[in-house]
């Protein structure tokens, strides 16, 4: 049996970061992945609640935010409990890893714009400045 998932998606509000009674951290989460339609009806999302624990949870804390691109690769786990009005059921990935993979969109409009940048003229003066090496064809195992 397997029980295998991979999201990749954007958080659609902060990380909300508890701790147990006896100190572990956790983190919940939901994670918006895009799914694509019928052609002529575009686009839609799945909204997929997760868990992650200890590191995890914390990193996610410290580092990640509403919008940021996250990986999360775990499993999906089921629970219930009775709650005010009868018995709830609540399935949600549990994290076992999470990569932050980019920033919010907010981020990405404020990042400075990459500057251009000729890695030829470098690499020319580069290789100018490297001694060379007096190897024959003799000493290569491949010719």
């Amino acid at each position: 049996m397997i029980n295998r998932v991979v999201l990749v998606g954007r958080l659609t509000k902060d990380v909300e970061l508890r701790k147990t009674t006896t100190g572990i951290s956790t983190a919940s989460f939901t994670v918006a992945c895009n799914r694509r339609t019928r052609s002529d009806q575009g686009q839609s999302a799945d909204f997929i609640n997760c868990v992650a624990w200890r590191q995890s949870a914390e990193f996610l804390a410290n580092y990640a935010q509403k919008g940021s691109i996250v990986a999360v690769e775990g499993h999906i786990t089921t629970r219930n409990y009775e709650g005010q009005n009868g018995r709830v059921y609540v399935t949600e990935v549990t994290a076992e890893s999470v990569q932050l993979i980019g920033g919010s969109r907010r981020d990405q409009q404020e990042a400075p714009q990459p500057v251009a940048y000729d890695i030829k003229d470098n690499i020319d003066d580069d290789l100018a400045n490297t001694p060379s090496l007096d190897i024959s064809s003799d000493n290569l195992p491949f010719y």
